[in-house]
């Protein structure tokens, strides 16, 4: 079975995005998203390893008019398993999680993850009470999923087995306290330099 590209596969997840708000997890989703094009509603999460998805359900929670968008991997998704719990207990009609899946920790050496194994992190989700919960690994799955997961009810969630090959590092803006102040005033309509 041939896999989907990662960064091809997450450019096409975020073409459709409109006004919707994106956080994605440490390393490859960041680069990723940011190679697609920087955009100030995405919040880039830096060193905050396991830390997406529960950012992403603050978020949804406090902006219910907003669909958010949480792009994580499958071992950032792993260290915060407890996450996919609080999100299905609360159950945001608003929030979707999409986890690229190489079955590696691409961050800390190549290590292969449990999803490698066999792990199913979206029989999980769907264990944690998820509206919607599914794993797509082709382009025709891809293409729905890029339409569904700005459409569906939520929680939603997706893992989208990719190919475990790098792509070069496209580093976004490491800068905390800019990327939050850009972040907000996108949300808020405010001015970026408060």
């Amino acid at each position: 079975m041939s896999l989907l590209d990662r960064r091809a596969a997450t450019a096409r997840l975020l073409a459709g995005r409109g006004d919707a708000l994106a956080v994605t997890g440490l390393g490859s989703t960041t680069y990723d998203a940011y190679a697609a094009g920087d955009s100030p509603r995405t919040f880039y999460l830096w060193g905050a390893m396991g830390g997406a998805a529960m950012v992403g359900l603050g978020l949804a929670l406090a902006q219910p008019a907003r669909r958010v968008l949480v792009l994580t991997g499958d071992g950032e998704m792993l260290m915060g398993l407890g996450a996919l719990a609080t999100i299905g207990a609360r159950r945001p009609a608003n929030l979707a999680v999409v986890v690229i899946d190489n079955g590696l920790y691409g961050e800390t050496g190549m290590q292969r993850t449990h999803t490698a194994a066999g792990v199913d992190l979206a029989g999980v989700a769907r264990s944690c009470g998820f509206a919607h919960a599914e794993t797509a690994s082709t382009q025709a799955a891809l293409e729905r999923l890029a339409r569904a997961v700005y459409e569906a009810p939520g929680p939603f969630f997706a893992a989208v087995k990719v190919a475990p090959t790098a792509a070069p590092i496209e580093l976004a803006p490491r800068d905390g306290p800019a990327l939050r102040a850009r972040f907000r005033a996108a949300v808020l309509g405010e001015a970026a330099d408060r």
